[in-house]
């Protein structure tokens, strides 16, 4: 089997849960011997990881490029993963082309326009408008594709219940992780209080401005002496000036080993206002077993039916009073890192997940995709917008019209 796995961005584990859901979709792949090839019109950065050496081959394209449809046919893949809906934008139609048998896959990441919806809600406030402009176009994509990949159970709730997507079209797979290996940090060892995310990743900043603005005051006031340490991917001047020894705060930069940074400290803070998906960084908390302080949105999707070991909360006060009972409390501190580490076996084991994945791709045929009518209207001339935009621009590039 020939896999193609075309990205927005190269994988940055280190730098964004995406690029570990990325990894995983790559590794599952060569796990089960296939052919695996990468491919992005993105340039490679310092931590980018070495695909090449972990045996994937690379391919660097660009957009609004025929190139591209002569080196895919060439290289006839069986299955073929767009990363974002936006790469499906950019080359679904040429694949659906160049390679009409390979099965068209879309890992969605988290739901986009549920994310979208949710950060203007707390803008503007009123109901959740899920029918946004981002909804128009991430939709049409899951439509066209054969099967998308979603992280959240919820966001396949709402991808039946609100757009109509039949279930055949979805596919649940968390993020793939291996087995959890307890701390050798205990409570005792640990102290203080850390946030962790890409500051790329609108949602991660508004929850940093929050908890030092509202929140962190309130823990401080408790805990005089209690320090709030920021770790955070292409960290801006902005976040850096958030840095206020006088208060406690310290902005921190890059964790470059997230795990081994987030078991030195007591308490790990996801103050998420709005998103989706699920959050890499309460994933790296559960398996560094630091015990993690969470809103609704940064929990959602990712301890099913099971206990998260203290109160999620949605106001500072409450966020506030949960972040001190775990942070001054022993047992209740256990209890929520065991919790943690119960919620990783139970719902992320990459042992697990990889084998279902592999055996749900290789059920799929190219030829169910004509069942799907939604799917065949949106593939049809008179809905094709992005191909006949990418079409101009390729002619424009070509004859160098101004």
């Amino acid at each position: 089997m020939k896999a193609l796995v075309i990205g927005k961005v190269w994988p940055e584990p280190t730098s964004s849960a995406a690029g570990t859901r990325t990894m995983g979709l790559i590794e599952a792949f060569l796990d089960d011997g296939w052919t695996v090839t990468f491919a992005t019109a993105a340039q490679a950065t310092e931590h980018s990881v070495d695909l090449e050496a972990m045996g994937t081959s690379t391919r660097q394209i660009r957009v609004n490029d025929e190139t591209f449809d002569h080196w895919v046919h060439a290289l006839a893949p069986n299955y073929v993963v767009f990363d974002r809906y936006m790469t499906e934008e950019q080359f679904g139609w040429r694949i659906e082309k160049a390679c009409p048998d390979a099965v068209r896959i879309l890992d969605t990441s988290d739901l986009h326009c549920l994310r979208e919806a949710r950060e203007q809600q707390l803008k503007l406030g009123g109901e959740l408008d899920l029918f946004n402009d981002v909804a128009l176009r991430e939709i049409a994509a899951i439509f066209r594709s054969d099967i998308s990949l979603m992280i959240s159970e919820f966001e396949i709730e709402c991808l039946q219940s609100v757009f109509q997507v039949p279930a055949d079209q979805l596919f649940y797979l968390p993020l793939m992780l291996d087995a959890p290996v307890e701390s050798s940090f205990s409570y005792e060892d640990r102290k203080d209080f850390v946030m962790i995310g890409s500051y790329l990743h609108p949602p991660n900043w508004d929850a940093v401005r929050w908890c030092c603005a509202e929140i962190w005051p309130l823990i401080r006031r408790q805990l005089p002496g209690a320090e709030l340490h920021l770790y955070g991917s292409y960290e801006p001047d902005k976040a850096r000036r958030l840095g206020s020894p006088g208060s406690g705060i310290y902005s921190q930069g890059r964790a470059d080993e997230a795990l081994k940074t987030l078991e030195r400290y007591r308490v790990n803070l996801a103050p998420l206002r709005f998103g989706a998906g699920q959050k890499g960084k309460v994933v790296d908390g559960f398996c560094s077993g630091t015990p993690t302080v969470a809103t609704p949105i940064a929990a959602e999707s990712m301890n099913g039916s099971i206990d998260w070991g203290c109160p999620i909360q949605a106001d500072a006060a409450g966020l506030a009073k949960t972040a001190v009972d775990v942070h001054s409390q022993p047992e209740l501190w256990g209890k929520v890192q065991q919790q943690g580490y119960r919620i990783i076996e139970e719902r992320f084991l990459a042992s697990q997940w990889k084998p279902r994945l592999v055996e749900a791709l290789r059920s799929l045929r190219p030829e169910t995709r004509e069942q799907h009518f939604i799917g065949r209207m949106l593939r049809h001339h008179r809905h094709r917008s992005t191909e006949y935009m990418s079409r101009w621009i390729e002619a424009k590039n070509r004859f160098k019209i101004e």
